[in-house]
């Protein structure tokens, strides 16, 4: 049976592409390859950014598999300019799935493209695929699999999270299997 691994990166010291993990991300990522040993993984895909690469850095070295990076995997941009209610503004988009503000993506978007990435996977013929990403747009992929997922859903996530989809008729299961 195929399994999909979806990590959320680890603690950050910001949001910007290049933000570094913080001390206490650093030792979460040992934590999480050492959640993975035992499991079997084919192939780790991650965004680009600096905190989802390190996050799954330790677990590839671990495991000699290269991560290969996919920008379809980058954090969903809410809007192009700084906003103070910024979580209002992103509850509204669950909600209303086209809201689009000036300068970012609505949540269809977002989601169609990371979508795009877990089929294109479910397809490569590998079957324990991780893929590492951010909350929302992590979110916004499991509610495209399970409507019942959104705004409280993405409030109450961790850094890291994982969470395992699986496909035993078509339909997947997901299960958040990462415990702090």
């Amino acid at each position: 049976m195929k399994q999909v691994y979806i990590v959320r990166h680890c603690k950050a010291a910001g949001q910007e592409p290049d933000a570094p993990l913080t001390e206490t991300g650093i030792r979460q990522a040992e934590e999480l390859a050492d959640f993975f040993s035992g499991r079997e993984v084919d192939v780790i895909l991650s965004s680009p950014f600096e905190r989802a690469f390190r996050t799954i850095a330790p677990l590839a070295g671990r495991l000699g598999v290269d991560i290969a990076t996919d920008d379809r995997l980058t954090e969903r941009v809410l809007s192009g300019a700084n906003h103070a209610d910024w979580r209002e503004m992103l509850r509204l988009t669950y909600e209303d799935p086209d809201l689009l503000y000036e300068g970012g993506e609505s949540s269809n978007e977002a989601t169609s493209r990371a979508v795009n990435v877990v089929t294109e996977a479910l397809n490569s013929g590998k079957n324990n695929i991780v893929i590492v990403s951010h909350g929302n747009l992590i979110s916004l992929l499991l509610k495209h699999f399970d409507n019942r997922i959104g705004f409280e859903e993405w409030e109450a996530m961790s850094n890291p999270d994982v969470f395992q989809l699986t496909f035993p008729a078509g339909k997947p299961s997901i299960q958040r299997i990462w415990e702090e």
